[in-house]
């Protein structure tokens, strides 16, 4: 069992997109999107990835397929089968236990759909009893600046989500609300921080509109 968080190092993009860009839908060379997921492939071996839609839908995966499934989380209980989430400003969550792993995309309508849950669910469904959580980089409630219609929306259901911006603008913390979810359902939580809007060394949609992204990796 493992796990990795990648960030914009060690890949072969340049401008807007240097250099590990795993994304093929960013504007970015496919050519060098397919050479930076090799790189990250002899590193961690094949795995998979997923079309990200923000939506709940949760697959389970029996072996790494060229096409990605349409989904927001992806479950294995399968060894050797390594599950990507790509992000540049939402939340890299992967879930591990002793039987199952998941890759989750957590944003704000994710958090607002309960994606998360459903890939507990269907962790639980194939066998996982304590599962575990490792919450990855993403946008801090200091930047992650919403409308007032937004931030009452979500805050609504999700209250520990209430945060301000440094100039006291209403704002999000994403990852205070994905907290409380996953302590509701029993999960322990680690964390491998930092703000991608505030950290160079990440990719940030907020921060610089045209950007790459950056992955979560998990594996049995």
């Amino acid at each position: 069992m493992g796990h990795r968080f990648t960030n914009r190092t060690g890949g072969v993009s340049t401008g807007a997109f240097s250099s590990l860009n795993l994304a093929l839908h960013v504007g970015d060379e496919p050519a060098l999107v397919r050479e930076n997921r090799e790189i990250l492939g002899s590193q961690v071996g094949l795995h998979q990835y997923m079309e990200q839609v923000h939506g709940n839908r949760t697959v389970i995966v029996e072996a790494v397929t060229e096409e990605p499934p349409t989904a927001d989380a992806l479950v294995t209980g399968i060894p050797g089968v390594p599950l990507a989430v790509m992000v540049a400003d939402c939340i890299p969550l992967l879930l591990t236990s002793k039987v199952a792993v998941a890759a989750v995309h957590v944003g704000r309508k994710g958090l607002m759909n309960s994606v998360t849950l459903n890939a507990i669910s269907a962790m639980r469904e194939i066998g996982a009893r304590e599962i575990s959580a490792i919450i990855g980089p993403s946008i801090c409630g200091r930047c992650y600046e919403v409308s007032e219609e937004i931030f009452l929306e979500v805050t609504k259901v999700h209250p520990a989500a209430a945060a301000t911006t440094a100039s006291g603008t209403h704002s999000l913390d994403l990852p205070a609300a994905l907290v409380k979810t996953l302590l509701s359902e029993g999960v322990a939580i680690s964390f491998e921080s930092g703000c991608t809007a505030e950290d160079p060394a990440l990719f940030s949609y907020r921060r610089d509109g045209v950007t790459g992204r950056q992955a979560g990796i998990v594996w049995l």
